[in-house]
């Protein structure tokens, strides 16, 4: 009661509607929700969505791509949809709509449509802690379930044969030269993501790691691990290579989830490493077609597509340039690329094969997670290690299924080549067509 008036303080929310005990009903709610820090004013709860979105990305702690990518999914959905909506009015019921609007967009698919979400959910729970909101109109827990069961859909995947790399290998060699030919297998034997492959530096490849590290503490323990009496051929997984912020120049940065990793190879692999290394003297381990930064090329576009799809041959045609009918032959005359098992399928299922081999294999868990950069959650992780007995099993498995390859395909294991293999790398085949023979 006002002491001066003798009336309630509370006599209404709004203008009319409302009699005299329900506005003041509502006045000591709102004195319940101001002592125990549950209110929020209109002023604060009317903050534009769009304007809330301008400055929350600051906030975040995570790296370059991944605060490329929020950025992106905010100015491309949230911000159309929500933009103008006050940060406190959003309800659950008008969130459900929009999610169901969102997974139906024909160029949004479902684990995209997910990381959107998320993100909204990540933008909602920081409002509520900035006091903007009491709680988010994301559903949490069983809630988030309700509705019918839909089963996520998974890509269809088939098992990474070695026939089917060694014919991408064979195709790389024709179109790209023994850069491509070593690339496909580096990237099979060794599970490394694409970036990680770009940005591989001579003082990390084999055979100059890990003498060469320029790290000392890591070195002298990396050469103790893996050039010991019994030594073990490695690489060193210390670099990739991106734009900062999508443009400009790519750069060097740490590998994705900062999954430094050291990973032994077969025997076989370190000698194409050898062979290729011997033959240029750059900085970078694969170089692109023209001998530069292969970070700088659309690789997925200019050579995996026509490396896993096949292309026609290189052919001669008419065309009339200042009047004059003119015949032109290919600067890079190149001769038909079969199609592999690889066509229209994406280049990441290569690493995706590296890991069914392993576990195909036997490996442990921890050996294997560790090798394709990810982190073991929880006690297994933390209690678990690498050891070098690991790391030897590693290596020979691998090069027991190559040898297995080689044995069961003899001399007839390149005569799918679109070209004929040049002489350096025709000896070292027939040396592993001897030495597979010799097991028998």
């Amino acid at each position: 009661m006002d002491p001066e008036t003798g009336k309630p303080i509370y006599e209404s929310k709004s203008s009319t509607g409302w009699t005299e005990e329900e506005a003041y009903n509502y006045g000591l709610d709102r004195e319940s929700d101001i002592r125990n820090d549950r209110y929020i004013s209109r002023r604060d709860g009317s903050v534009l969505m769009k304007d809330y979105c301008r400055t929350w990305p600051d906030t975040l702690d995570v790296g370059h791509l991944r605060d490329k990518a929020i950025r992106s999914m905010i100015r491309l959905y949230i911000v159309p949809r929500w933009g103008e909506t006050a940060v406190g009015d959003i309800k659950p019921s008008a969130y459900r709509a929009w999610k169901k609007q969102l997974k139906a967009l024909p160029n949004v698919g479902e684990k995209y449509g997910e990381e959107i979400l998320t993100v909204f959910s990540m933008l909602m729970d920081d409002a509520v802690d900035d006091e903007l909101r009491q709680s988010s109109p994301v559903p949490k827990g069983k809630k988030q379930l309700r509705g019918k069961y839909r089963k996520k859909p998974r890509e269809k995947k088939r098992e990474m044969r070695i026939e089917d790399v060694n014919q991408l290998a064979l195709n790389a060699l024709a179109y790209w030269g023994l850069p491509g030919y070593v690339f496909e297998w580096t990237k099979a034997f060794t599970g490394m993501r694409p970036a990680e492959l770009y940005a591989l530096r001579r003082e990390f490849t084999h055979p100059h790691w890990p003498a060469t590290d320029p790290d000392l503490e890591r070195r002298a323990d990396a050469l103790s691990r893996y050039a010991g009496d019994d030594p073990m051929p490695a690489l060193r997984v210390q670099w990739q290579h991106q734009r900062e912020g999508g443009r400009g120049e790519p750069t060097l940065f740490p590998p994705k989830y900062e999954s430094y990793r050291d990973l032994v190879i077969p025997p076989f692999l370190a000698e194409l490493l050898e062979l290729l290394l011997a033959s240029h003297d750059s900085e970078w381990t694969f170089l692109s077609i023209d001998g530069g930064l292969l970070a700088n090329s659309n690789f997925t576009y200019h050579y995996w597509r026509p490396i896993a799809d096949g292309r026609p041959a290189s052919g001669v045609y008419e065309r009339v340039r200042l009047g004059q009918r003119q015949t032109v032959v290919s600067r890079r005359p190149l001769p038909e690329l079969p199609p592999t098992a690889y066509a229209g399928k994406r280049m990441y299922l290569g690493r995706h094969g590296h890991k069914e081999w392993l576990d195909e294999d036997g490996h442990s868990r921890i050996a294997v997670e560790t090798r394709m950069g990810h982190e073991v959650a929880g006690v297994e992780g933390l209690y678990a290690n690498v050891t070098t007995v690991m790391e030897r099993r590693i290596m020979d498995t691998l090069q027991q299924r190559w040898l297995g390859f080689v044995r069961s395909m003899g001399p007839d294991i390149t005569a799918t080549s679109p070209i004929s293999l040049p002489s350096d790398l025709q000896d070292w085949m027939n040396l592993q067509v001897k030495a597979a023979e010799s097991l028998e």
